[in-house]
């Protein structure tokens, strides 16, 4: 089972709204599982530091997941750099004592590194950029190409974003 997970903020320290989609497989057009988490106060963002407020968040709804998981989709960047700067993927990975796979699926780049992987999706001309910690990055763009969806942004990640954007009350289906 693989899962995306989103993020949406409602003000600057809370409450924020964690979403993750489970699914089967990479072409699945739909989930197994949703579940969403409400976090009531959240750290202040810091320029620099922004997986602090975001990484305890996803946590939490991951924690909500039974679902055994082969690996982990955020929106976002694993890698900051080719040195190895530690983008929120890299941080959920050790989080989770690098025992399931990461892969971040950013909508822009963070720079221009070669451990990024540009992967253009149906007729987009603007590509998203993958990086991944517990798999190779190819792979990973690979599987980020096969994932469901005729757009630039794979339907199931665009699904854990609805959820996390819904107003507060409202339960997944």
């Amino acid at each position: 089972m693989l899962a995306c997970v989103d993020v949406d903020y409602r003000g600057d320290q809370g409450p924020a709204v964690a979403s993750c989609v489970v699914y089967e497989d990479w072409d699945s057009s739909e989930s197994h599982e949703e579940r969403v988490a409400v976090i009531p106060r959240v750290a202040p963002y810091v320029p620099g530091q922004f997986y602090q407020r975001e990484l305890l968040c996803v946590l939490q709804v991951l924690d909500q997941v039974q679902t055994p998981l082969d690996a982990i989709l955020v929106d976002g960047h694993v890698w900051l750099d080719d040195t190895g700067t530690p983008g929120l993927g890299a941080h959920l990975y050790r989080a989770l004592e690098e025992r399931i796979p990461v892969i971040g699926i950013a909508k822009n780049p963070f720079g221009d590194f070669h451990s990024q992987k540009r992967v253009f999706r149906g007729r987009s001309k603007r590509p998203l950029f993958v990086t991944a910690a517990g798999m190779e990055v190819e792979v990973a763009a690979n599987s980020v190409r096969r994932m469901h969806g005729a757009h630039r942004i794979p339907s199931l990640l665009t699904r854990a974003d609805q959820i996390c954007r819904r107003p507060l009350g409202i339960q997944c289906s």
